[in-house]
């Protein structure tokens, strides 16, 4: 059976929203066993409220949270008891599979860092992002693309991109049972040469891998096309990229709207397009894909949003089941091993 831990303290709603979640998952015929980890007594008066399988999920106490605005560090170190050290431990101890948080990303890495071991030949994690993409891919028809690094590492090496190329194939061959997703460099055009020397140097060595799908650099233009199956950055360029991807989508919703209010014209014909503006929000709800994984590790972990709801911490936790019961440690341990 797919053993989760999750982080149920790890939320901006707090456990309102994650215990509402894991209860709507525990109902499903193919459930996981969920280890809800936090206080006690706050999530079993939400368990209360809400229609569980009472036989798929188990609390675990843990006392003490993580602020949001807590610098990571400082809060593990005061907090040896926190509900995100916790449930990563019940992960490293081989009594769940798979963590998940929607908790203060550096807190969660960090709690990784700290439990985890590192996957063969990789030197620092990745956190993924899902990007909304005009093309769909993979078995599942899934409409994004997996952009990492997306803020862990903010000056790869060479080798660092290397790897979150490998890891991103593995994840979305699984995730959206694409066999041969197609991988990318980010750079400042197509031509090899382009970009720092880290990205010139992965680009030579991605090229030569035997199996990979490489496709070789693309520019900032085709993430949102979907040119390809995976986006392999630095953090600090995908994090940017990340935030004015949102940025953009925000900011088109709100002069629709606004245009819609100031003359009926323009009401009339939004009217005319709210089937595909009603597409458009479904493309780019963040809430629909859960949450994102943190890779580098011999553990799994996904990221939720913080300011997850039941529905998408819902999301997550499947996402979570997809990759235990596809073996995405195993699958990327096996390409790093293979990279030699």
């Amino acid at each position: 059976m797919t053993r989760l831990a999750l982080d149920a303290m790890g939320s901006d709603l707090g456990p309102a929203a994650t215990v509402a979640g894991a209860a709507a998952v525990s109902l499903r015929d193919d459930a996981p066993h969920l280890t809800l980890v936090g206080d006690a007594a706050l999530i079993q008066a939400e368990l209360a409220r809400n229609a569980h399988a009472a036989d798929r999920i188990r609390v675990v106490h843990a006392p003490a949270v993580v602020p949001m605005d807590a610098s990571p560090r400082e809060a593990l170190d005061a907090r040896p008891d926190a509900s995100v050290l916790v449930a990563a431990r019940l992960v490293a101890n081989g009594e769940a599979d798979v963590l998940v948080s929607a908790g203060n990303t550096g807190a969660v890495t960090l709690a990784c860092a700290r439990t985890f071991a590192r996957l063969p030949g990789v030197a620092r994690a990745a956190l993924g992002a899902v990007v909304p993409t005009e093309l769909r891919r993979g078995e599942r028809r899934d409409p994004f693309s997996l952009l990492l690094d997306a803020g862990l590492t903010l000056d790869p090496t060479a080798d660092d991109l290397v790897a979150f190329a490998l890891m991103g194939a593995a994840y979305a061959e699984r995730i959206s049972k694409n066999p041969r997703p197609s991988v990318a460099l980010l750079s400042n055009g197509a031509e090899p040469g382009k970009g720092p020397p880290a990205v010139v140097e992965a680009h030579a060595r991605l090229a030569a891998h035997p199996t990979l799908h490489f496709i070789g650099n693309v520019e900032g233009m085709d993430i949102p096309r979907g040119t390809a199956d995976v986006v392999v950055t630095g953090g600090f360029v995908g994090n940017i990229v990340l935030k004015m991807l949102e940025g953009v989508s925000d900011t088109v919703m709100r002069t629709a709207r606004a245009a819609g209010e100031r003359r009926w014209r323009y009401a009339a014909g939004l009217w005319l397009l709210s089937p595909a503006i009603r597409r458009v929000r479904q493309v780019t709800d963040w809430q629909q894909y859960g949450g994102v994984p943190i890779l580098g590790f011999d553990r799994l972990c996904i990221k939720a949003h913080g300011r997850s709801t039941a529905r998408a911490i819902s999301n997550a936790l499947k996402v979570a089941t997809i990759t235990a019961r596809t073996d995405l440690v195993g699958g990327m341990r096996a390409a790093l091993e293979a990279r030699g």
